[in-house]
């Protein structure tokens, strides 16, 4: 054998064994140590390589099998069910052409369903004469591990299938754990000193593999059936109608599902929910397309591995592994130092990620992180980078502990911490980092609205010593601004203008502006509403403030002790001589106004005739509570144009839905209004 020959040989072995440990740290440890996208890239190159040279694919070649294991070191009993396949994985729409291409050449034309790709743990249920019988893991394909107590704790899952069952069924399903479960959970976990799971199906596989069912249970686990193993007693012409009838059984299915003529109506929809996979409140990280008549499946057959009607279309991925490059310190308005990890930049859920959060110095702790490790990140549905865990196996040496800073690395000024609290706070009021941010606060678009009051500008004004204090914005002069780089005198008037108005702006945003700990933009408006000049601030009673709506003794004591500071009253005498109204007017709504009293809205597409904001606005004042994302706890949706994902999920909820104008007269401002 030539050396040529030999060293692809070596490579092909080496491949495979490296597949072989991904594969039980995955299945079996639900520890995986890469991301989905590079362990498919593993099996391509081997696929690749032993098609190229089949005189070295050998019959236990993870390409010639389904990839997972079986754990029969924990107490689970190992049981055979028909073979469970995996799906093939397409990452872009040209290969998802490609895929069709193939189809194309053995059946003439196929229409589609296509399906989400639930981020969990693939199961195999059977059901024998009506009841539930078996539940059992994918594990290499043929065997996988008995979970049936598991699946039984499962809220929902039926025991004795309804209707006009079949003499036998088994279905594949998915198992997962929604996102607030998740998040529960892995809190549950950090109280108690315990690592956290790296994302929900980790967590899901780790649940169904306890032994004990109570604890199984109150992870509160859920399903999706997605597909049929085989079925004894009943036929099926689509999988359209199967995920019908599996309902009709008493099973569940995920509604958000689609029947596509063509290709280009697969695409639609892959985009869709490409774009909107955060609103869901559970993972996917793809897509499944499947041929829908069940004779078309029949006749395109499978390969070893993988069905030829179906693959699975992956979003790009939510979560990689790359280096903590350096660790940086942030000084927010509070004084809180937040380290953030400098990341080598990295491709992840259709973004470059170059920086992740690391909350505080107890997290890099617990996380055990250093400087120059591998480190698992996730995007997660808040958008913002997250660190999950450190690669410990990854390191080579070169890592070094992160140190804990004992002085502000903006002002050099000392670091304080709280005995009740995990945050490092820089204790110097004048600290600039301090101040800059507590300008762009009280400037923001929630607060007073002072527009073109940017970062650059606040850093510039900071340094040269132009703003020491909120109140000093409006003891600016024209000069001043127009000395500020690129700030011409047009420029540096449309500022001033801006900084003007907002004296006028209500007392709730003036409130929510100053920054106080405790109070965000709810808690304002409801303290404005009760005590509506800021003089009544100055000799509050925790009874009093206690009477609030939205106000518990957290925010309650915030607030008295806020103004109880000398040099917060000084800075509202200065704020007073600038001209500043501070109080809140009694709004005006319409007579129809109590409809949204207590209600959870919605808004969403493109308003005519108010901004987003001025809209939620009336809302708050009709006394609704103003949500983000659409649940099935939300009472009514406001849709305006190009309302998209939103409204069509209101509608498969059959939540309350109304337009633009509907509101205004709700609120007085229609043409009908008072």
């Amino acid at each position: 054998m030539s050396d040529g020959l030999k060293k692809i040989q070596q490579r092909i072995e080496a491949l495979k064994q490296e597949i072989r440990e991904h594969d039980r740290r995955y299945y079996v440890l639900s520890d995986p140590q890469i991301t989905d996208q590079e362990y498919d890239a593993l099996v391509k190159e081997l696929a690749l390589l032993e098609e190229q040279y089949p005189q070295f694919r050998t019959g236990d070649s993870p390409t010639q099998r389904v990839s997972g294991s079986v754990n029969t070191k924990d107490g689970f009993k190992v049981v055979t069910h028909e073979m469970m396949l995996s799906l093939d994985n397409t990452y872009s729409i040209d290969e998802l052409r490609s895929w069709e291409k193939k189809l194309l050449k053995r059946v003439d034309k196929a229409d589609y369903m296509v399906e989400l790709k639930i981020d969990g743990v693939s199961a195999s249920l059977l059901f024998k004469k009506g009841r539930f019988t078996l539940g059992s893991t994918r594990g290499d394909g043929r065997q996988g591990e008995d979970i049936s107590e598991s699946v039984k704790t499962i809220r929902g899952f039926p025991m004795l299938l309804l209707h006009d069952y079949p003499e036998e069924l088994e279905v594949r399903a998915e198992i997962y754990l929604d996102k607030k479960e998740f998040q529960a959970l892995n809190e549950a976990k950090r109280e108690k000193g315990e690592e956290v799971f790296a994302n929900p199906r980790n967590a899901a596989s780790g649940s169904l593999k306890l032994l004990d069912p109570e604890e199984v249970r109150r992870r509160r686990l859920k399903y999706f059936v997605h597909s049929l193993g085989y079925c004894r007693g009943f036929d099926f012409v689509s999988q359209g109608r199967f995920l019908k009838k599996i309902q009709e059984w008493g099973l569940a299915a995920n509604q958000t599902r689609c029947y596509c003529k063509d290709l280009q109506e697969v695409i639609a929809f892959c985009r869709q929910w490409q774009d909107s996979r955060n609103t869901l409140p559970y993972e996917v990280d793809g897509m499944v397309i499947k041929v829908d008549a069940i004779a078309q499946q029949q006749l395109l057959g499978t390969t070893m591995k993988s069905p030829r009607w179906a693959v699975a279309y992956k979003f790009p991925g939510q979560q990689v592994i790359t280096e903590v490059e350096d660790v940086l310190i942030q000084v927010g308005r509070t004084g809180v130092l937040t380290p953030v990890a400098v990341l080598n930049p990295v491709a992840c859920a259709g973004v470059t990620i170059s920086r992740a959060t690391l909350h505080n110095f107890d997290e890099i702790e617990r996380l055990g992180i250093r400087k120059h490790d591998q480190v698992l990140v996730e995007r997660a549905g808040e958008v913002i980078p997250k660190i999950i865990k450190v690669m410990e196996h990854s390191r080579r040496g070169r890592e070094s502990v992160i140190a804990v800073p004992r002085h502000c690395p903006v002002c050099d000024g000392n670091v304080f911490r709280d005995e009740e609290e995990v945050a490092l706070r820089c204790i110097n009021p004048d600290c600039p980092a301090q101040i800059e941010q507590s300008l762009l606060h009280f400037a923001s678009r929630q607060a007073m609205d002072i527009q073109g009051l940017g970062e650059s500008v606040v850093k510039e004004l900071v340094q040269r010593n132009a703003v020491k204090s909120l109140a000093d914005l409006y003891t600016l002069q024209p000069q001043q601004l127009l000395s500020i780089p690129l700030f011409a005198e047009k420029k540096a008037g449309k500022l001033a203008a801006a900084i003007a108005a907002s004296k006028t702006q209500p007392l709730h945003r003036f409130l929510f502006g100053l920054g106080i700990r405790h109070i965000g933009q709810k808690a304002a408006l409801s303290l404005a509403q009760v005590f509506t000049h800021i003089d009544l601030f100055f000799s509050l009673q925790k009874e009093q403030v206690l009477q609030v709506s939205d106000i518990g003794e957290i925010a309650a004591d915030s607030a008295i002790g806020f103004f109880q500071q000398e040099h917060i009253r000084q800075l509202i005498r200065d704020f007073k001589k600038a001209g500043l109204s501070m109080k809140e007017e009694a709004k005006k709504v319409g007579i129809n106004a109590a409809e949204l009293r207590g209600k959870k809205v919605v808004f969403t597409g493109t308003l005519t005739r108010l901004s987003r904001q001025q809209a939620q606005e009336r809302a708050r004042d009709a006394g609704a509570e103003v949500m983000d994302n659409v649940s099935k706890n939300t009472d009514i949706v406001i849709a305006g144009d190009t309302a998209g994902s939103k409204l069509r999920k209101a509608r498969d909820l059959r939540i309350s839905i109304i337009d633009e104008s509907a509101f205004l007269k709700i609120i007085g401002e229609g043409e009908e209004g008072v």
